[in-house]
C-alpha cells in the first residue's frame, strides 16, 4: 500500500454515506456530486498533514456540505467558505457531527441515495450507469469501457439519468414502510443488473468485468449491512459471490468459454464459497424463499459437487421448478431444462426447450441450447441452423467463438456439453 493509499479507500468506503446526506441537505444530484469532489480533494490535501479524521463520513459531509454552501453564496456574491486552515481543524464539530450520524440516519441517506439510482422511471442502463457514478465513484472513462462506447456517449447517458431525476419529481424524503419494501426490490434488481453487466462482458477490456462484478459485491454487501435480516438481501450476496467464485475458471489461456463441467474447480474462490453457503443457509433458515435465495441454492449445490459427477441434478431441478413457481419466465425453463438434460436426456429437454422458440426467438442462450440438444439426438441440419442463430445474436467474441467450434465439431465430433448460461 503507498503511503496515501489508506486515504483512497476512505474515500471510498466513506462516499455512499457522504453523497447520501449531501443529496439529503441539497436535493440535486449535481450539487450533491461537486460537493463531493471539493470535500475529496481537500482531504486529499489535508489528511496526509493532519492525519485520518475521527469518522471520515462525517468530515466529508461537514466539509462537502459546507463547499456547497459556499457555492451558493458565491453565486448570490456573499461570504465566501472559512480558510482552509480553520476548515482543517474540526476536532470538535467532527465528532458532534459523527455522534449524530446514527444508524437510522446513515440507513435513510444510503437506502434515499440508491432508491434515486434504481428509481423505475430510469431505463435499466441508465439506473447502471447512474449507480456506478454516484454511488460507487467510477469515473466516466471507466463506466464507458464497461459499457464498451464512448466517454461522450455515456457523459450523455449519465446527464440523461439526471435530468429524469430532476424532471421526475422524486421525493428525497425517506419512503414509508410500504414503499421501502417496494423500492428495496428496485435496488437489488439494480445491483443484479450491474453485476450481470461484468459478468457478461466476457471480451470487455482487461479488469472492467471484474470491476464491475466486485462492485456490485460491494453494494450487496452494504445493503446487506442496512438490512441484515433481510433474507432475500442474504440471496442476492451469496448468489454474487458463488457465480463470481468461477471467475478464474470460466475461460481458458485464449479466452475461450470453459463450461461448468469442464472448469477446473481448484481455480474457484473457495473463500467466496465458504462465505456464500453459509449466507444462503442463514437465509434459508428464515423460511421466507425468493427468487435470489433460490437462485443462489442452485448455485450452492454446483459449488457444494467436488465433481461434475457428484453434482445434484435432480435436487437442481426441484429448485427451478420452484423458481418457476415464484418467478415465472421462459429464461428459468430454458435453465431448467439443463437440469433434465442431465437427468433424462436431451429429448426431454428439448421438449421444454422447443415451446420456449416464440419467447426466446433473440436469445442467443436458447438457440445455443437447442442446437447443442438438437446435435445429441443427431438431428445435426436442424442443429447447424439452431447454432448460426446463435452466432447472429452473440453479444461478444467468446459467445460467437464458442458456437463455431460447436459448428466445426458437427460433422464426426461427439455431441457436445449443453450450452446455456446455467453451465458457465
Amino acid at each position: 500500500m503507498t503511503e496515501t493509499a489508506w486515504i483512497d479507500l476512505a474515500l471510498v468506503s466513506a462516499r455512499p454515506q457522504a453523497m447520501g446526506a449531501l443529496l439529503r441537505y441539497f436535493r440535486n444530484l449535481d450539487q450533491a456530486e461537486e460537493a463531493f469532489q471539493e470535500a475529496c480533494i481537500r482531504a486529499l490535501k489535508t489528511w496526509p498533514r493532519t492525519g485520518p479524521p475521527r469518522d471520515a463520513a462525517a468530515w466529508l459531509i461537514f466539509v462537502g456540505r459546507n463547499s456547497g454552501i459556499d457555492q451558493v453564496r458565491r453565486r448570490s456574491r456573499e461570504t465566501a467558505l472559512p480558510p482552509e486552515e480553520l476548515l482543517s481543524d474540526l476536532e470538535d464539530r467532527e465528532g458532534e457531527l459523527a455522534d449524530r450520524l446514527d444508524g437510522s440516519h446513515y440507513r435513510d441517506d444510503i437506502l434515499r441515495l440508491l432508491f434515486v439510482c434504481s428509481n423505475p422511471a430510469l431505463p435499466a442502463t441508465q439506473q447502471i450507469a447512474l449507480a456506478l457514478r454516484i454511488v460507487s465513484g467510477l469515473s466516466v472513462r471507466q463506466i464507458a469501457r464497461a459499457f464498451l462506447v464512448s466517454e461522450a456517449a455515456m457523459e450523455q447517458r449519465i446527464t440523461r439519468a439526471k435530468a429524469r431525476v430532476a424532471a421526475a419529481g422524486i421525493p428525497f424524503e425517506t419512503p414509508d414502510a410500504a414503499d421501502r419494501a417496494e423500492r428495496l426490490a428496485a435496488v437489488a434488481t439494480m445491483i443484479y443488473l450491474v453485476f450481470n453487466e461484468g459478468y457478461s462482458a466476457m471480451n470487455g477490456p482487461e479488469g472492467v468485468s471484474a470491476d464491475l462484478c466486485d462492485e456490485a459485491i460491494r453494494l450487496s454487501r452494504l445493503l446487506l449491512r442496512l438490512f441484515p435480516a433481510e433474507p432475500e438481501i442474504m440471496g442476492l450476496t451469496a448468489l454474487l459471490l458463488l457465480q463470481h467464485s468461477r471467475a478464474r475458471a470460466r475461460f481458458d489461456a485464449d479466452g475461450a468459454i470453459v463450461l461448468l463441467d469442464d472448469q477446473d474447480r481448484r481455480l474457484w474462490s473457495r473463500p467466496m464459497i465458504t462465505e456464500a453457503l453459509a449466507m444462503i443457509d442463514k437465509a434459508m433458515r428464515h423460511r421466507r424463499p425468493g427468487p435470489y435465495q433460490i437462485q443462489a441454492a442452485i448455485a450452492a449445490l454446483h459449488a457444494r459437487a467436488k465433481s461434475p459427477e457428484e453434482t445434484d441434478w435432480q435436487e437442481i431441478d426441484l429448485l427451478y421448478r420452484a423458481l418457476e413457481r415464484l418467478q415465472p419466465s421462459p429464461v428459468v425453463t430454458l435453465n431448467r431444462a439443463v437440469a433434465v438434460s442431465k437427468r433424462e436426456g436431451p429429448e426431454a429437454a428439448l421438449a421444454l426447450v422447443e415451446p420456449l422458440g416464440d419467447r426466446l426467438s433473440g436469445y442467443f442462450y436458447y438457440h445455443g441450447l437447442r442446437g447443442a440438444l438438437l446435435k445429441q439426438i443427431g438431428r445435426r441440419s436442424e442443429a447447424r441452423v439452431a447454432f448460426d442463430r446463435a452466432i447472429a445474436l452473440a453479444t461478444n467474441a467468446a459467445e460467437a467463438a464458442y458456437i463455431r467450434m460447436q459448428l466445426d465439431r458437427l460433422d464426426g465430433e461427439a455431441a457436445p456439453a449443453v450450452v446455456a448460461e446455467e453451465e458457465q
